[in-house]
Formats: C-alpha cells, structure tokens, sequence
C-alpha cells in the first residue's frame, strides 16, 4: 500500500511538475502573438502620416492646371482674350496686312499687262512712216500709244494752215506731257495705300501693345500677385498687336519700293512712246511743208 501511494504521490508530483512546466511555455506562446499585435499597431499609429500627401497631389494639381493654360497661350487664344480695345486694333491691322497683298497682286496684274501692250505697240510702229500709218498698224485699240499718236493728229488738224512748225510742236509736247501725267497718277493708284500703311501700321500695333500692358498692370493691382501665370497671359496679349503692327508694315514698305522701281520702268517706257509719236508728227509736219514748197516751186 505504502509503495502504491508513493507511486500515486510520485505521479501526482509529476504532473504537478509538468503542469509548472508547460504553464511559462503556454504564457511565451500566448504573449508571442501580443508583439505582432503591437507591430501592426505601429502602423496603425503611423498612418496619419500619409494624411498629408493631399497638399502635394493638389499641389501637382495646381500646377498641372497651370501648365496647359500656358501651352495654350497660342495667338488664337490670345486674341480672344484680349480687351476690346486691343482686338479693334488687331482686326485693323489684319485688314491692312489683307489690302497690301490685294494691291500687289492687282498691280503685278495691271503693270504686266499695261508694259506687255506698250511694248508689242511700240514694236508695230517701229517700221511707220506717218501718224496714219501707224494708226492703221495699231488698229482701233486704246492705249497709251494711241492716245499719243491721236493728240498728235488731232493738233496737226487743228494747227493746218499756221506756218509754224515749233508751235505746233510745243502744243504737241503739251498734251503728250498732260497724258503722261494721267498715266503716272493712274499707274501709281494704290501706291498711297501701300505707304500708309507701312508708315502708320508698327504705331498702330504699339498703341495696342500700350493698351494692354496698361491693362494688365491694372489686373496685377487687383490681384495682389506678380506671379508670372497671371502677368504673362497680358503682356503677351498686349506684344502681339505689336507683331501684327510688323506683320502689316513689313511687306507694305518693300512692296511699295518694289512698284517704285517696276512703275519707273513702265513710265520711261510712256515716255518712249511718247517720243515716238513725237517724232512721226514731226516727219508728217516736214514732209507736208515739203509738199506745198514742191508745188510752189512748180
């Protein structure tokens, strides 16, 4: 008995002991699990953090709303966001920049042809004698040659009888000097406009640009900031009246000095002819004094 209640009491003290044993290993494997607890915390307690990333992405926002608004700053954009001011002068100066390329294409048009003319006229009358020769060789066409060589035998006509010939001559050279005139102011039309508007155009496009700039100094003041996203829209606005201003005036000056060159051509050209039939009167005048001599003499 006694040894069977040592026993007893030996594996009651056994587990006992096992029990003391196991009970640290259970607590370690029971708080084990509190420290991922406490690490998952952490970022639980960390991620406020990230709360202030919004300022940036708005920060990026904004700024990628600005960066489009000044790709667009194109000249299209501009002019419509321009003052009322500024878009009159700018439409006028694009009105003036569309009259210089109308008139050199209607000079180019009308100095070819009139110079083309002149000059297969000059060439048929090269070979006449008379004035009514070479009436006949230009046939019923106007002209400025025609037109010489009718104030030429309209004088004749006028002065037969006069014995003079250097009157007649000298009324002669009066009405070629008075068509050579009324060729210049009409082969010079448009000229006028050309110099305007080669004159005028780069202060037009300024006080535009002066304009602006006073506009957008007064939208500096009420805004409160010199940021160049709000300043730049303005000036560049302003600047380019300035442009078109150049645009206009640019081509007009060297167009205009262009026809100046190509309408002292055609006019030393009016002048040939002018001379031509000059001088046709002249053999006319000599060859009738010629004739009423001969027949004296008989």
């Amino acid at each position: 008995m006694k040894i069977m209640s040592f026993q007893a009491s030996l594996a009651a003290a056994l587990v006992l002991a096992a029990a003391w044993l196991a009970s640290p290993v259970s607590a370690q494997t029971q708080a084990a699990p509190a420290a991922p607890v406490q690490s998952t915390a952490q970022p639980s307690a960390v991620s406020p953090a990230p709360v202030a990333a919004p300022p940036a992405a708005a920060k990026s926002d904004t700024a990628a709303g600005i960066a489009p608004a000044m790709k667009e700053l194109s000249p299209w954009v501009m002019f419509q966001s321009a003052d009322i001011i500024v878009k009159a002068v700018m439409i006028g100066l694009a009105f003036a920049s569309l009259m210089t390329w109308t008139v050199l294409i209607a000079k180019s048009i009308e100095l070819s042809i009139a110079a083309t003319k002149l000059r297969s006229a000059l060439k048929k009358i090269t070979e006449a004698r008379s004035l009514a020769e070479a009436q006949m060789a230009l046939g019923a066409k106007e002209g400025i040659l025609p037109s010489f060589l009718a104030a030429a035998l309209r004088e004749a006509r006028m002065s037969a009888g006069l014995s003079s010939d250097t009157g007649i001559k000298e009324r002669a050279a009066s009405s070629f000097s008075e068509i050579m005139r009324a060729e210049a102011r009409r082969i010079r039309v448009g000229m006028g406009v050309l110099a305007t508007i080669g004159s005028t155009s780069p202060f037009v496009g300024l006080f535009g640009t002066v304009w602006g700039i006073m506009n957008s100094f007064i939208g500096i003041s009420k805004s409160q900031t010199t940021n160049l996203a709000v300043v730049a829209p303005g000036i560049a606005e302003a600047l380019l009246a300035t442009a078109i201003g150049l645009v206009a005036a640019i081509p007009a000056v060297i167009i205009y000095n262009y026809f100046s060159r190509v309408t002292k051509s055609y006019l030393e050209l009016v002048s040939r002819a002018s001379g031509a039939a000059g001088r046709l009167l002249s053999r006319d005048l000599d060859r009738s004094h010629g004739s009423v001599h001969s027949r004296a003499a008989e």
